[in-house]
């Protein structure tokens, strides 16, 4: 028998609330996280999208993380584009090997049964 072991984040990040006078400006963001320069560009890993209650919406992975979280929240295409706003955490997870990235997405979207996830899904 196979034992994976679902790798610790490197990079989390939660959602923040516009804080401070009502004339300050307001803060850039996408979607509430305003952090996104604490990811690597230039790494690959797994992305983990969690709601405020800690329930796992959507796993992807990446072969470079910054731009392709980033496309998730502006792209028409993502298929979280109708639930962005459900997003509460973002947990990234640095993983080099593409075959690895492959093997702990598709055991992560089974494992912990990511709600908007269609492909490689052996739950339903």
């Amino acid at each position: 028998m196979i034992k994976i072991e679902i790798p610790n984040p490197d990079v989390v990040l939660t959602k923040q609330k516009q804080l401070g006078e009502k004339v300050e400006a307001v803060i850039s963001s996408k979607y509430g996280f305003t952090d996104y320069h604490r990811i690597p560009r230039d790494k690959g890993g797994i992305i983990l999208l969690f709601n405020a209650k800690d329930e796992l919406l959507f796993v992807g992975k990446a072969r470079k993380l910054r731009p392709r979280l980033k496309k998730h929240f502006e792209d028409t295409v993502s298929p979280i584009k109708m639930h962005r706003d459900e997003v509460f955490k973002i947990a990234v997870s640095i993983v080099e090997d593409p075959m690895e990235r492959e093997i702990y997405e598709t055991y992560i979207i089974n494992k912990l049964q990511a709600k908007y996830n269609i492909d490689k899904v052996f739950f339903k």
